[in-house]
């Protein structure tokens, strides 16, 4: 080196053997390779020794000048005499100031407290050498770390794995210093928790001594890749701490780790400091503090919204940008535009929210009374016995026995499910799929058990445990209260969240510690929540054990490679070994791999729930992410994986909408955090991650992989398809099997399964595929004739629907351009672009296309369209010399010409036909020079000629179904517009293409081009919304993890680059070839890996049917709101009828021929229909009739039954709450003939001769009858039933007891007599409330008489039919009005009393 203090910036020397002093790097470099290039031109006869010393002399000679600035500080440099391939062998480069910032500190304090940790005496003679070597191992790590490092996830170099191994030395050190200042403590605190002593001097000293073996142990264990690099360590064990000790789920991430252990450690503090001033004073059992009770309250509250709320703060905090700052909105409104995913959850969330404000406030009111009520404490231990045993048999029954009496093959000996679905017989379905009645019961049980049974049962632990740590203290007030909080808030958060082994939890709990070792019990609350952690480890134990005995299966092994014959004997005598590390690996939940795909396994590292480290947001290549350049040269991700990726994106918006409904359903089975399933279908392979699971939530990973996979994909594939019920065998002969039972070899096969098949029929909506090869379709020259005729078709069809076709025949230099195409003698005679065996309109003697022969095939189709354009106001000239065909001439002759460009002037061959026809349908259109007429509009191109090469391709696919059809022009003219409106149709490149499927949209079609392994395939793509229908498979979620994390040692750290390698062999008894195909890029090859996506359990459509959605302060609020109006509208039926008329319930009576009213959404809907205007709206829509007089007489008596009669049973729609206006509106006449009848029928009824129940024939209203004379025809023909068979068919059976307060009605043959008008009459009137129904009866009682018979009398009957229309119910009146005389002005103040 040599120091300097100048302050020149030249990082190159001069060199000393030439003159001149500015001679680059650029220069030096180029002088070398002249210098080689000279010593490769020696001749052969020269000395091999001469031409090598020259070479190195050559070579020192410009390496030894090369040098790199080091600024020690300001003004002073030395240099380093080392190239950049040297620098990196040596030192890692550091690209930011942090960094350099971050590893100097780690040095400082891996040298700081290794000092003080060798101060302390714990290391003698050579331990100090081996500690002094891990120290130094560390601090080198900075300088220059393990690439790649055992434990990295990712291929290349790792920056974060630099710090890993410092910051787990300063850990340790860290550790073993704090023990050791416990155990040396004078007065150290000891608890004793089931006889053993925690924190005594004994155990914190031999726990110091094993982390001192442990960090003895460092450089091995990190060679063994059992260190996570550190983020991945601290989100498991944050991950761990939240589920373990407060009853959480998985995380995400980093950040959302810390954020469920804040929020769980906030909830704790807070319920702490409650309850520590409720319990500090004894208290007796007939007294609980009401502070008590309120920590109850707030307990259960807060356990029941930590469940229900996500670990990712990201959503929530989106949602809280939104509200607060409405900019931040605006500013994400693109992306949220093209990804419909943030939006949903955004929905959820708020649903989710306004749910938990309500539920919470109800569930901590309903917790404190409980509490206060004393009951826990004087009913036991009655009550808890009786809880107990109610926990468990309810959780056996929902939890053991419906999913086994509905799995595939229950108990593994029966042939078929016991509890099928509606569909398990359907070969093809086309509905969603039934809500059977085992999946009401075993949602009500869950219910039961998650909101009823458990909280109850903690509640009476609490009050207990509470009750005795108030008079008697185990661990001191502050520790028996944070064990009492803990683990009720872990059981109860359990129990909200997924309660499936709950009752297994309790049973071994009771069992346990009531009757096998009672004395070693420290209280309810506390055992239950070690045996939920022990439990926990228990069950990876038994999922690792079947896992690793099935692998290692002697009579089903499949070896891969000739390693695995060599280690399945190596493997035997280290049994004692596999096991001890089965048991280590279930205790920290780190995955046991197969090494090499072996039967040898090994230990991973540590890893939370979801596994992988990469944060996946996969984008689709299309035409908005690449250059133009390669979409017109290549087409971007024209292969097979990318394109058919977009369904598998949809499967996960389905998937997000239904699944965590389906889980709570019973469809899948028994599930936990954790757990991965297959669904598999005739084309689509999902791999799904349960990841959360929360109380109403669940996220999720979807992975789809390849539709044709490899040859052990389609071995495992099949495996999982076929059936097992026609084996017969047992052992080596086939005797047979009984009844509906396995045989005795496929019940030992299943078994040896790491999977199993919960359900053969699981629907979900999706798309079928259908694709045909457009060489078969397009061989013959007939067919391909057909295709262009439908494109010159479709050309004339977008041009005359165009809205500027107007502007483009009346503009002038338009025209001018055209005047070649308006001469009846212009010939196209580009032989390279048409042909006789295409194009019909061909002339073989002028050998070209004419305007005569175009006229004389396509003349038709031009007129037709011009007919069908919606244009009163103008009129289109469509005649032989109009500018109007010759613009369609013109544009027919550009796309043709175009079609030819893109084939290369060889459109007889099928292959360039088809290379032509997939450019112009992907938009690539190559105008030639006599064609630039057409850029004066560019949406002549845009939306004329490229949608109608679309649109002909599909008019070519369905004229094979029915080839005659389209040769009418009406039928040719409608099929265009129908498609136009329900078909997509347009490339997988285009944006448009993924918007489409993402949307559900109902049909699509494409043209794709396959290249794939030579093949060089054009491929008619037509998509179908249609019900898919999937197997589901639950595989051992161990088993995953194991293959995962020994497909990422292999080829990251061991760098096994076989494509062929033993360990993706295919393995029908673990799937081990699927499993490994569905590892992250590039470990596995999956063609679509899905976002971690939250489904909710508000967006099922089916569970609405159950409980009727969620709850909110607006449903509330329309719920008090038609309680108030029932209310109002009781009291006014009472007061104007003096107590005889029972109300009528507000939605209408159901009727005999009345359906059930539907539920969930439906009822919802129609109890929100504001009422707005009432009659009144009636009243001001015929404000301008004229009123010519008023009717006088003492009443209106029995208005309208004849007209009522008419009507059929009517059918409830909107509940029993409120009235619907459809409910009414339903009949088999038209509420304008309603109208009609009653404003005309003042007739009385004879009682006993008339019959209102018959249905007499349709009645004809023509306009020579007047309203009048058409009631009284009507009620002349309705005779033949009695008053009560009306009444019933008015009102319903249900409430028809409430209309026979009617006395009776007066027999007169006549009109409106004294005699009839005495009697008692029956006023219908249709409104909300009185006054409504006042006015309405005043507005329907005096009739208009316009000067215009005709004109004024239908306006009159469309305002009666409107103020019938807005009234909501039907109010029976009886008017007692006997041996009274009213006048006009009687009856006026009558009406403004009921006002």
């Amino acid at each position: 080196m040599q120091v300097s203090s100048s302050s020149t910036t030249t990082s190159e020397s001069q060199d000393p053997s030439s003159g001149d002093p500015a001679v680059s790097a650029l220069q030096q470099q180029l002088l070398l390779m002249v210098a080689r290039r000279t010593q490769s031109e020696t001749p052969r006869h020269v000395s091999q020794d001469l031409e090598a010393s020259s070479c190195s002399s050559t070579q020192g000679k410009f390496n030894r000048e090369q040098f790199y600035k080091f600024i020690i500080f300001p003004g002073k440099w030395i240099k380093v005499w080392y190239d950049r391939l040297t620098l990196l062998a040596l030192l890692d480069r550091t690209e930011d100031i942090k960094e350099n910032v971050l590893a100097i500190l780690l040095i400082v304090l891996v040298s700081l407290l290794g000092f003080l940790t060798l101060s302390q005496g714990f290391c003698k003679d050579m331990w100090v050498l081996l500690f002094c070597l891990v120290m130094a191992s560390c601090q080198y790590s900075l300088l220059k770390s393990v690439q790649p490092d055992p434990a990295s996830p990712i291929h290349g170099h790792n920056q974060i794995i630099t710090y890993s191994r410092p910051i787990y030395f300063c850990v340790l050190c860290g550790l073993i210093l704090l023990l050791d200042t416990g155990a040396k403590a004078r007065h150290p605190p000891s608890y004793v928790v089931y006889g053993l002593k925690l924190f005594s001097p004994v155990f914190l000293q031999s726990a110091r001594d094993y982390l001192i073996v442990f960090l003895y142990c460092f450089p091995a264990i990190s060679l063994l890749g059992l260190f996570p690099q550190i983020n991945t360590f601290c989100t498991y064990l944050l991950e761990q701490i939240d589920m373990l000790f407060f009853g959480g789920s998985a995380v995400s991430g980093i950040t959302s780790a810390v954020y469920s252990v804040a929020r769980s450690v906030l909830a704790a503090a807070l319920l702490h400091a409650v309850c520590f001033s409720a319990v500090k004073e004894p208290w007796s059992m007939q007294h609980i503090p009401a502070l008590f009770s309120a920590f109850c309250g707030l307990l259960v509250a807060l356990s029941y919204h930590l469940s229900r709320q996500s670990s990712d703060p990201s959503v929530l905090m989106s949602f809280i940008q939104c509200r607060l700052f409405p900019k931040f909105l605006h500013q994400n409104l693109a992306e949220s535009a093209a990804d419909p995913l943030p939006k949903k959850m955004k929905d959820s969330v708020t649903d989710v929210l306004k749910w938990d404000l309500i539920v919470c406030a109800v569930v901590a009111v309903l917790s404190f009374a409980v509490s206060a009520s004393t009951v826990f404490l004087s009913l036991r231990p009655f009550l808890s016995i009786v809880l107990f045993a109610l926990a468990g048999a309810v959780g056996f029954v929902t939890h053991y026995v419906l999913p086994q009496l509905r799995k595939h093959h229950p108990w593994m000996w029966i042939s078929h499910p016991i509890l099928k679905n509606k569909e398990y017989h359907q070969r093809e379905v086309r509905d969603v799929a039934h809500l059977m009645w085992f999946e009401r019961l075993y949602v009500w049980l869950q219910c039961f058990e998650k909101y009823i049974l458990y909280p109850a049962l903690i509640l009476n632990a609490l009050t207990i445990d509470a009750f005795l740590i108030s008079n008697h203290r185990r661990l001191g007030t502050h520790w028996d209260i944070f064990l009492m909080i803990i683990a009720g808030m872990k059981l109860l958060r359990t129990s909200f969240c997924n309660p499936v082994y709950q009752f297994i939890n309790l049973s071994f709990t009771v069992i346990f510690f009531h009757f096998d070792y009672k004395d070693i019990s420290e209280s309810f609350l506390l055992d239950f929540f070690m045996v939920s952690i022990l439990f926990s480890k228990l069950g990876d134990l038994l999922h690792k054990l079947q896992f690793v005995l099935t692998y290692v299966a002697p009579w089903q092994m499949a070896w891969g490679s000739s390693f695995h014959v060599f280690a399945q004997l190596f493997a035997i005598p280290h049994s004692a070994m596999l096991f001890f590390q089965t048991i280590a690996t279930s205790i920290f939940s780190t995955p046991l791999s197969p090494f090499l795909g072996s039967v040898i396994f090994i230990t991973s590292y540590v890893r939370p729930v979801k596994f992988w480290e990469k944060n996946y947001n996969t984008r689709r290549v299309d035409n908005s992410n690449t250059r133009l350049a390669v979409q017109i040269e290549r087409d971007p991700g024209n292969d097979d994986n990318n394109l058919n990726s977009i369904f598998y994106e949809h499967l996960t918006r389905t998937l997000q909408e239904s699944l965590c409904g389906d889980l709570v359903l019973g469809r899948w089975g028994n599930y936990s955090s954790g757990d991965c399933f297959i669904l598999a279908s005739d084309d689509l392979n999902a791999f799904v991650h349960l990841i959360e699971i929360g109380n109403g939530l669940v996220t999720f990973q979807l992975r789809g992989l390849e539709f044709r996979g490899t040859y052990c994909q389609q071995r495992e594939v099949e495996a999982i398809m076929e059936g097992d019920e026609e084996d017969r065998g047992c052992c080596c002969c086939k005797p047979g099997h009984l009844p509906h039972l396995l045989s005795c070899n496929a019940a030992f096969h299943l078994r040896w399964l790491t999977w199993e098949i919960t359900q053969t029929q699981y629907i979900l909506e999706g798309y079928s595929i259908l694709d045909n090869n457009a060489a078969t379709m397009l061989q013959v020259f007939d067919l391909r004739r057909i295709l262009i005729r439908y494109y010159i078709k479709s050309i004339i069809y977008y041009m005359v629907t165009s809205p500027k076709l107007l502007s483009w025949i009346k503009n002038e230099s338009l025209l001018k351009s055209l005047q070649p195409f308006a001469k009846w003698h212009y010939i196209e005679r580009d032989l390279a672009m048409f042909n006789i065996n295409i194009d019909d309109d061909y002339v073989p003697c002028l050998q070209g296309i004419t305007r005569a022969s175009f006229c004389n095939v396509y003349l038709e189709w031009i007129q037709h369209c011009a007919r069908k354009r919606q244009e009163p106001s103008t009129t289109l000239d469509s005649d032989e010399d109009s500018p109007l065909v010759t613009l369609s001439f013109a544009l027919c002759t550009l796309g043709r010409r175009a079609l030819g460009t893109a084939a290369h002037n060889m459109a007889i061959s099928l292959d360039s036909f088809l290379y032509g026809l997939h450019v112009l349908f992907k938009g690539d259109f190559r105008i030639t020079a006599r064609d630039e007429w057409v850029f004066a509009d560019m949406d002549l191109l845009h939306k004329v000629v490229a949608p109608a090469i679309r649109m002909s391709l599909k008019l070519h696919q369905d004229q094979f179904t029915c080839p005659d059809e389209y040769e009418d022009p009406a039928v040719l003219y409608e099929a265009i517009q129908s498609f136009e409106k329900k078909v997509v149709i347009c490339h997988e490149g285009d944006p448009a293409w993924r918007g489409a499927v993402l949307s559900n949209k109902e049909e699509l079609l494409t043209l794709r081009h396959v290249v794939d392994e030579g093949a060089d395939e054009y491929k008619v793509i037509m998509l179908h919304r249609s019900f898919l229908s999937f197997k589901v498979i639950k595989v051992n979620k161990e088993c995953v993890r194991g293959l995962w994390a020994g497909q990422q040692q292999e080829l990251i750290f061991l760098r096994n680059r076989n494509p062929e390698r033993g360990s993706i062999q295919n393995n029908k008894q673990v799937l081990r070839n699927l499993i490994n195909s569905s590892c992250d890029q590039p470990l596995g090859y999956p063609m679509y890996v899905s976002p971690l996506t939250t489904s909710y359990l508000g967006t099922h459509r089916q569970l609405k049917n159950i409980w009727g959605g969620p709850i909110t302060l607006d449903r509330i609020r329309t719920w008090f709101w038609t309680k108030w109006v029932r209310m109002r509208k009781d009291c006014n039926a009472r007061q104007h009828s003096g107590g005889n008329i029972e109300d009528v319930d507000g939605g209408g009576a159901p009727t005999t021929g009345g359906n059930n009213a539907p539920s969930g959404g439906s009822q919802e809907s129609s109890a929100e229909q504001p009422r707005k205007g009432g009659a009144q709206h009636g009243v001001s829509s015929c404000e301008g009739t004229q009123r010519t007089g008023r009717r006088k007489g003492r009443s209106q008596s029995v208005q309208a039954h004849s007209a009522l009669s008419q009507r059929p049973p009517m059918l409830s729609s909107s509940g029993p709450i409120l009235e619907s206006r459809q409910t009414f509106l339903q009949t088999s006449t038209s509420v304008h003939e309603l109208a009609q009848r009653l404003s005309g029928s003042q007739l009385s009824l004879h009682a006993s001769a008339t019959s209102l129940h018959s249905q007499p024939p349709p009645v004809t209203t023509t306009g020579h009858l007047s309203v009048r004379e058409r009631a009284e025809a009507l009620i002349r023909s309705s005779l033949g039933s009695s008053t009560s068979s009306t009444l019933s068919f008015l009102f319903g059976k249900r409430s028809f007891s409430s209309a026979l307060v009617i006395s009776g009605l007066s027999a007169a043959e006549g009109g409106n007599t004294s005699d009839t008008q005495s009697s008692s009459s029956v006023n219908i009137v249709m409104g909300p409330s009185a006054r409504a129904a006042s006015q309405a009866t005043r507005h329907l009682s005096e009739p208009c008489e316009p000067p215009d018979a005709t004109e004024q009398g239908q306006l009159h009957d469309r305002c009666l039919a409107e103020a019938v229309a807005d009234t909501l119910g039907v109010v029976c009146r009886r008017a007692s009005q006997e041996d009274m005389g009213l006048d006009d002005t009687a009856s006026q103040q009558s009406v403004s009393d009921e006002q």
